[in-house]
């Protein structure tokens, strides 16, 4: 790896390997902190890619972000989460905010906010990082509620595997804006061309039929409704 930093848009700035090293559409990238986590905020799952028995394997999982560790969640049975540990993973986090349709399909695209995060993950077994990592999973995706629930048991918590990865080996590329051909040729074939945003929003809250009458959804749940994902 070549070290060196990034702090083109200014602010504090992620150090560049060459895993990191945007070469191309570098006008798109960034390896600004602020910027990474700007989309590790405006979501909670991510795919993790790592090798697995001689291949390589890519799984969705649940993450949530405290400080410099992101952290990531599965069940010790998992043949991932197990071997990731000691392996150079890859954590990929991507928001889809419309389709860019063009004149011609050649330059047809995708508005996006993208993040990859490289490193070696460590599995979290002190008790209190382990309540921390899921806490901080379960309010990324649901604000409120891990106070509003029970906490876990000792015996889910043995059951279930945490991963921490560090923040610092990390690259955001975003693609904003409309169609790049407005002055090509074909701007004069008369055609629509623009953006088709794409919007995630949370719908009513659906209650569990076995609740009795009257319990009725809290306000942390109940507020969400209607919002836009990562708009918090």
């Amino acid at each position: 790896m070549s070290g060196g930093t990034d702090t083109a848009g200014g602010g504090e700035a992620l150090t560049v390997t060459e895993r990191t090293r945007l070469r191309r559409l570098r006008e798109k990238g960034s390896h600004r902190r602020a910027d990474l986590d700007a989309v590790l905020a405006a979501g909670f799952l991510c795919h993790l890619g790592v090798p697995v028995d001689g291949t390589t394997m890519v799984v969705p999982t649940a993450y949530g972000v405290e400080g410099d560790q992101l952290y990531l969640h599965g069940s010790v049975a998992s043949r991932s989460l197990v071997q990731a540990p000691g392996a150079t993973v890859c954590v990929t986090v991507t928001h889809v905010d419309g389709l860019v349709l063009a004149r011609s399909v050649f330059e047809h695209g995708v508005n996006y906010r993208c993040a990859m995060v490289y490193g070696v993950p460590r599995l979290v077994t002190d008790p209190d990082e382990k309540l921390r990592g899921l806490r901080a999973l379960t309010e990324q995706s649901s604000p409120g509620q891990w106070e509003y629930v029970r906490q876990p048991s000792r015996k889910e918590l043995a059951a279930t595997a945490v991963l921490a990865l560090d923040l610092t080996e990390a690259s955001v590329k975003t693609r904003s804006g409309p169609p790049d051909d407005g002055d090509s040729e074909d701007a004069a074939l008369g055609l629509w061309a623009g953006v088709l945003p794409v919007v995630t929003t949370f719908g009513e809250p659906v209650t569990d039929p076995v609740l009795p009458a009257g319990v009725v959804p809290p306000p942390h749940v109940a507020s969400r409704a209607g919002r836009v994902l990562g708009g918090e």
